[in-house]
């Protein structure tokens, strides 16, 4: 899954501190429906997997509470989501692609995200935290409660079994995606990729995250 929802900027287009900040309204409600749909198709989880970060163990213990499942988060912080740098460093001229440029298209390993981490330092980490969890043994279904820049390192990964990153993979807030894997190294199986419950269809989205953050962060500008 991806984090619910969560709120970066202020009114004036001022950012929170993106290590604080907890769900609102329409995260809080994305991950009760995903903990309904998790409970009504019967999927029980042998283990439970957070970034750390609070939007991602909010999430992970609302899905768990609505699913009836009592289950303690494991945190990975290996799976943090790409970090930014400081937005005020960057130009204004290099401010939209600053934001969009990771979730543009394949994105070159050195593509960095404000101004952070690359593309390739995230998935320096995240690649074999993912690898380190296909090998343990003695689980059969777990949910990893994450991010969208981790994710689309994940799904990237398992669709093309390459070291490449498809920042296209749209990642809506408090979206679900499945993936089955099997022992070898380019076993995986993609079964769906971000399903949201609130809303399946999806029929408002017509921007991703990245360009309505770069919108409202323009103000501050």
């Amino acid at each position: 899954m991806r984090h619910g929802s969560v709120t970066y900027f202020d009114d004036s287009g001022k950012p929170f501190l993106p290590e604080n900040v907890a769900l609102n309204e329409a995260g809080r409600a994305q991950a009760d429906a995903a903990g309904r749909a998790f409970r009504e198709a019967g999927v029980r989880f042998d283990r439970v997997i957070v970034s750390g970060l609070p939007r991602t163990v909010e999430t992970a213990e609302r899905v768990l509470l609505e699913s009836g499942q009592a289950i303690a988060p494991e945190v990975w912080p290996e799976l943090h989501e790409i970090r930014g740098g400081r937005l005020s460093s960057i130009p204004t001229g290099e401010l939209r692609r600053a934001f969009t440029g990771v979730f543009e298209g394949v994105v070159s390993e050195d593509q960095r995200f404000l101004a952070g981490e690359s593309v390739g330092e995230m998935m320096d980490r995240a690649h074999p935290a993912i690898a380190r969890l296909r090998a343990q043994p003695g689980w059969d279904t777990v949910l990893l409660v994450l991010h969208g820049g981790v994710n689309c390192a994940i799904l990237s990964l398992a669709l093309t079994g390459q070291r490449l990153f498809l920042g296209g993979l749209a990642q809506a807030a408090g979206c679900i995606n499945a993936l089955d894997v099997g022992s070898g190294a380019a076993d995986w199986v993609v079964r769906f990729v971000n399903f949201v419950p609130p809303g399946p269809l999806q029929p408002e989205a017509r921007t991703t995250t990245m360009e309505q953050l770069f919108e409202q962060y323009r103000k501050a500008r």
